[in-house]
């Protein structure tokens, strides 16, 4: 029971509005893409360790317009890293390939600047640096 309506969920659900459900429905749309993305993020890697961009804590943020347009704000792993110039071009190729995806730009920043302890438990198990 809604505290402040007094309606239970199937009474709440039976007196949605049209935008409250065209809301609820992006709102699923945009879950759906963001997991798609993050599956495709999963699939690049840095070439020089084995363990994905994503796992790697390299992508700090995912925006998804509402045109569905993205937005991914990334680092790298050093600015002189070898693989600055290609590997946002990949980024940027495999999300725009993705179905109801109109395009996607990739922004590379230094702050906070990248380290290994930004890597998810996963990649540090991969690495070896945790048992």
């Amino acid at each position: 029971m809604d505290e402040k309506t007094g309606l239970d969920r199937a009474e709440a659900f039976l007196q949605e509005t049209p935008e409250d459900a065209a809301q609820r429905a992006r709102t699923l749309e945009v879950e759906q893409l963001g997991n798609q993305i993050v599956d495709t993020l999963k699939t690049i890697y840095d070439p020089e360790i084995p363990v994905n961009i994503y796992e790697l804590g390299l992508i700090y943020k995912i925006d998804i317009e509402d045109d569905n347009r993205v937005i991914v704000t990334m680092t790298l792993t050093s600015p002189s890293c070898p693989v600055a110039e290609s590997l946002p071009i990949e980024v940027e190729n495999k999300i725009t390939a993705l179905e109801n995806i109109p395009g996607c730009t990739v922004e590379i920043t230094w702050d906070p600047p990248w380290h290994p302890s930004m890597m998810s438990e996963e990649a540090q198990l991969e690495l070896g640096m945790i048992y």
